[in-house]
């Protein structure tokens, strides 16, 4: 049997479905509400029903993203040299004939993707709690809307996205958000830094 290294530690697995199921739940539920889809308001019970629903999963996915920071956003926000040459070389998915650089535990792709869904969730999360609860501003009210539509659109690009890259483009990757695990040598052959930096190489 192959011998596996952990990526991802319990709680960070947790935690990260979570924040999809509630995200995924939240698009749809936006998408029904944005052109008022009968169809999607029947599935959560009605538009009334789906408005209380989507708040308090609003609620749950800014939880489930603020504490997501304690996994994530320290990786994220750290850019070197490799990580400039693998954008000049489009992380090798438009040509394998390019060499692409030896890559930490997230390669800048998935480190600007978390950057720019925590920009996004704060955005509409803030926006979103003003909708909910403030009712006496107009005109704060309209720029909130724009705001959560404008980062609404976002999210139903980079998500789609994500999950793709997180599935049928890197066959085995799924498996670290149901296990945590992922075999050394494909760890050694992904992320031969990170294997360096844990005294795996």
């Amino acid at each position: 049997m192959a011998e596996m290294v952990r990526k991802s530690s319990s709680d960070e697995i947790i935690n990260h479905w979570i924040m999809a199921v509630s995200c995924i739940l939240l698009i749809i539920s936006g998408y029904g509400f944005l052109f008022k889809l009968e169809a999607v308001g029947a599935l959560f019970g009605g538009f009334n029903t789906m408005k209380t629903v989507h708040n308090w999963l609003g609620v749950v996915f800014i939880v489930s993203l603020l504490y997501s920071m304690r996994h994530y956003l320290k990786d994220a926000l750290e850019f070197d040299a490799d990580d400039r040459q693998w954008f000049k070389v489009a992380g090798g998915y438009l040509s394998h004939k390019v060499k692409v650089p030896p890559m930490g535990k997230y390669n800048p792709g998935q480190k600007l993707y978390y950057l720019a869904i925590v920009a996004a969730g704060i955005a509409i999360a803030l926006s979103g709690f003003a909708i909910w609860l403030i009712q006496d501003n107009a005109g704060l009210i309209l720029f909130a809307h724009l705001v959560h539509n404008v980062a609404f659109c976002i999210f139903i690009i980079a998500v789609p996205v994500h999950i793709y890259l997180g599935t049928l483009a890197n066959p085995g990757t799924f498996q670290i958000m149901v296990n945590g695990m992922v075999p050394l040598e494909v760890a050694k052959k992904r992320y031969p830094k990170w294997m360096k930096a844990i005294g795996k190489m």
